[in-house]
C-alpha cells in the first residue's frame, strides 16, 4: 500500500517542485511571480476558447504518451513516437489532400485514421523487428528512426507534397471535408480529444484485461522467465512497438486533420519527448496518461497567455521554459523512486536476515 501511495506523491512532487522553479524565474524580469500566474489562472479560466486549447493541446500529447508507455510495460524504450508522429501526419496529409471532396467526411476520416495507424505501426514495426532479429538497442534505432522519417518528410515537402506555389515548405490546406469535427462551439476541441479518451481506455483494458496484455507485462517483468513459460518475447517486441507507432501515428491524424489542416517543416517537435516525461509521470498507466497530458496542456495554455500578458513583455520562451523545467523534475523523481525503493528493499532483506 505504501508503494502504491509513493508514486503519485513522488510524482505530485516533481511537478510542483518544477512549477516553483519556473515561477521563481519569473524574478530575473523583476515580475511578481504569484501575481503574474493569478492573471494567467484568471485569463483562462474566464475564456471558454482558451480553456478549450487545454484539450487541444492535450489531444496528441495522449497518443505520444500511450506509445511511450505501452512499450514501456514490456521493458522497452520507445524514443522514436516522434518519427512515428510524423509518418502518421504524413500520410494523413497525403490522403486528405487526395480524399477530400471526393469521399463522404466520415469514409474519409475512418481511411485516413487507419491508414496513419498504419504508418506509424510500420515504424514501429521495423523497430521492433530490428530488436527481436538483431537484438538492436531499440533506444538506439527508434532515436534514430525519427531523423529518417523527419528527413523524409522534409523531401516530401520540397516535391510532390508542397504547396502549388513552391513558395514555403509546407502542403495545401485540406478540404473541410477533411476536417475532424469540433465538438464543443466557439472552441478548437475536436473529435480527435475523444478519440484518444477512447484510445487510452482501450489500451489500458487491452494491457490489464486480455491474454496479449499479460504476455506484454510477463515480458517486461522477466522476459528469461516469460519465455520459459511459453511467451516468445521476439514475438512481443514486434507487437508491442506496432501498437505504439500506431498510436503515435494517431497523433499525427488528429493534428493535421483537427489543428493544423496542413503540414508545416518542423511541426510539433517536441510532441514526442513530451510523451515520454507525460508517460513517467503517470507511471506508464494508460488512464494516467490522460490527466498528465492535460496537466502538460494546461501548462502550455498557461506559458502562451502569460507570454500574452499586456505590459509585461514576458518572452514567448517561458512555454518552453515551464514544460522543460516540469519535464526535468518529473524525470529525475523516476530515478529518485527508483533509488528510494531499491534502498527500501535492501533494508527489508537486511531485517529478514538475507545477505
Amino acid at each position: 500500500m505504501k508503494k502504491r501511495l509513493g508514486v503519485p506523491l513522488y510524482n505530485i512532487g516533481a511537478v510542483l517542485i518544477g512549477l516553483v522553479i519556473s515561477a521563481s524565474l519569473l524574478l530575473f524580469l523583476k515580475l511578481n511571480p504569484v501575481e503574474v500566474i493569478s492573471l494567467a489562472v484568471k485569463k483562462i479560466v474566464s475564456d471558454g476558447y482558451t480553456l478549450g486549447e487545454i484539450l487541444v493541446k492535450a489531444t496528441p500529447l495522449i497518443f505520444t504518451s500511450l506509445a511511450f508507455a505501452f512499450t514501456y510495460k514490456a521493458n522497452l524504450f520507445n524514443i522514436g513516437a516522434q518519427g512515428q508522429f510524423y509518418a502518421g501526419a504524413i500520410v494523413a496529409i497525403a490522403l486528405s489532400l487526395a480524399l477530400g471532396n471526393r469521399v463522404p467526411q466520415a469514409v474519409l476520416l475512418g481511411i485516413v485514421l487507419v491508414c496513419s495507424f498504419a504508418a506509424g505501426a510500420l515504424v514501429g514495426g521495423l523497430i521492433g523487428f530490428a530488436k527481436s532479429k538483431f537484438h538492436a538497442n531499440e533506444f538506439l534505432v527508434s532515436m534514430m528512426s525519427t531523423y529518417v522519417v523527419s528527413a523524409l518528410m522534409d523531401f516530401l515537402l520540397r516535391t510532390s507534397l508542397q504547396e502549388n506555389k513552391a513558395e514555403y515548405l509546407q502542403t495545401d490546406a485540406i478540404a473541410k471535408s477533411a476536417y475532424l469535427p469540433t465538438i464543443l462551439p466557439g472552441t478548437r476541441v475536436h473529435l480527435g480529444f475523444l478519440l484518444a479518451l477512447v484510445t487510452a481506455v482501450l489500451v489500458w483494458v487491452l494491457l490489464y484485461k486480455t491474454p496479449l496484455g499479460f504476455r506484454i507485462r510477463a515480458v517486461g517483468y522477466n522476459h528469461s522467465a516469460a519465455e520459459l513459460g511459453g511467451i516468445r518475447s521476439g514475438r512481443i517486441y514486434v507487437t508491442a512497438f506496432l501498437i505504439a507507432g500506431g498510436l503515435a501515428g494517431m497523433a499525427g491524424f488528429t493534428e493535421v486533420n483537427g489543428v493544423q489542416h496542413m503540414l508545416l517543416q518542423n511541426f510539433n517537435t517536441s510532441i514526442g519527448s513530451f510523451g515520454i516525461g507525460i508517460a513517467i509521470l503517470a507511471n506508464g498507466n494508460p488512464i494516467g496518461c490522460i490527466f498528465a497530458s492535460i496537466l502538460f496542456g494546461f501548462l502550455n495554455v498557461m506559458g502562451t497567455t502569460m507570454g500574452r500578458l499586456p505590459g509585461l513583455n514576458i518572452p514567448a520562451s517561458i512555454i518552453d521554459l515551464i514544460e522543460g523545467v516540469v519535464m526535468i523534475c518529473v524525470i529525475m523523481s523516476y530515478f529518485v523512486r527508483k533509488a528510494a525503493e531499491t534502498r527500501s528493499e535492501k533494508q527489508r532483506l537486511k531485517k529478514a536476515g538475507v545477505k
